[in-house]
């Protein structure tokens, strides 16, 4: 059907085929040219990453990682089973044994109350994921890392611009906690390219290595800038990197992030202001944001109390001309993944799965949009 609002809408600045034009005419529209270098400084500065690369997608930054941590056939990697299915693959294409960790009640993060018990001779790294920009609890992760000798990579696909308030009281840019971390910049995120995705090296044992698996396997980077005397292949890898057009549409959208993150909070507090009555009428939850937590708004989602509410919610709204959706489904109840799976129930996993609804956000949304969308939501005084 022809909806009146879609679930999202990428947001052009303006700038960003002026900039590709820029890249075009420079002669030069493959990959770690003059804007992919722009992009990564401008990381490194505003948020203090040690390196980053811009990758492919986020998918293309995790494996990566997996490559850099030399994940090997046997060892165990946790993650939370509410999450995409990159997350996982990643490790799985390194031939490791995934360890589910279920979410939290209070929001779908992993349970970090749950990690230790998981915790064997074999586990080789645990990986967090940021539901909807929001923070895990970094310092019981890291803590435990630091305990039993793990590496931790963040996927922190949804978190840019999101931070974690730690025990000591500073305030850390996510994805600038773990010894690595993913980023993306798909169309449906605050910040985007189209596609592509950034890998981020906290932990300096990797960043000469990261480099090189970036780069094909070769020591491309270091023999331009004067550092090898040969071009070699010298270790694995793959064509890791994106083009300069990819780059060059990124930096315009960079330009502009405070611009971008400030519509969307507006969005988001609309949303919960406009919704935090009927919600509470009908037994729905809103987003929920832990004191250790800022947030981003990169979604708004609710948690309906069952199926059959949300499936009813998401009618009415489609029937409206709105369309909202449901997000993940838990993987090891997936079809790739239930035998491999040991058999543990992961109840508030499950839960979402079957009652999380996401409402549109994005940066064009206009007052008369939002408040429809309240409107037509609130209209359904029982569900």
């Amino acid at each position: 059907m022809k909806y009146k609002i879609y679930f999202n809408k990428p947001y052009f600045t303006g700038k960003e085929t002026q900039y590709i034009c820029q890249a075009v005419n420079a002669g030069k529209i493959s990959g770690n040219g003059n804007f992919t270098k722009k992009c990564q400084q401008y990381f490194q500065e505003r948020y203090h990453f040690h390196k980053c690369l811009l990758t492919s997608s986020c998918t293309d930054a995790m494996e990566m990682a997996a490559i850099l941590l030399d994940i090997q056939v046997g060892d165990e990697v946790i993650i939370p089973s509410y999450t995409f299915v990159s997350t996982a693959n990643a490790f799985v294409l390194r031939n490791a044994k995934i360890v589910f960790a279920d979410s939290m009640t209070e929001n779908p993060n992993l349970d970090v109350e749950k990690i230790e018990s998981l915790i064997t001779t074999k586990t080789k790294a645990i990986v967090p994921v940021h539901y909807a920009g929001i923070a895990c609890n970094m310092d019981k992760i890291m803590d435990l890392a630091y305990k039993y000798g793990l590496f931790v990579v963040e996927d922190a696909a949804q978190a840019i611009d999101s931070f974690y308030i730690g025990k000591d009281g500073v305030k850390r840019p996510l994805g600038s906690i773990g010894h690595l971390s993913a980023f993306s910049f798909h169309e449906t995120k605050n910040i985007i390219s189209g596609e592509g995705g950034m890998l981020v090296i906290n932990d300096v044992r990797f960043e000469t290595r990261s480099e090189i698996i970036w780069e094909k396997g070769t020591n491309r980077s270091a023999f331009y800038r004067g550092e090898a005397d040969k071009y070699e292949w010298v270790d694995i890898g793959s064509s890791f990197l994106p083009s300069e057009i990819m780059a060059a549409f990124l930096w315009a959208q960079l330009e502009n992030i405070d611009d971008i993150q400030t519509k969307r909070k507006h969005h988001f507090n609309r949303y919960y202001e406009g919704l935090r009555a009927w919600a509470k009428q009908n037994e729905i939850r809103l987003p929920f944001v832990p004191n250790c937590a800022t947030n981003n708004a990169h979604m708004f989602y609710m948690v309906c109390k069952s199926l059959k509410q949300r499936t009813e919610l998401i009618k009415h709204l489609k029937e409206n001309g709105i369309l909202a959706i449901f997000h993940y489904l838990s993987l090891h109840k997936s079809p790739f993944y239930k035998n491999k799976h040991d058999g543990r129930i992961l109840k508030e996993s499950d839960n979402f799965s079957d009652t999380l609804i996401r409402l549109p956000l994005y940066y064009e949304l206009s007052e008369v949009d939002l408040q429809y969308i309240i409107n037509t939501i609130i209209s359904k005084q029982s569900i």
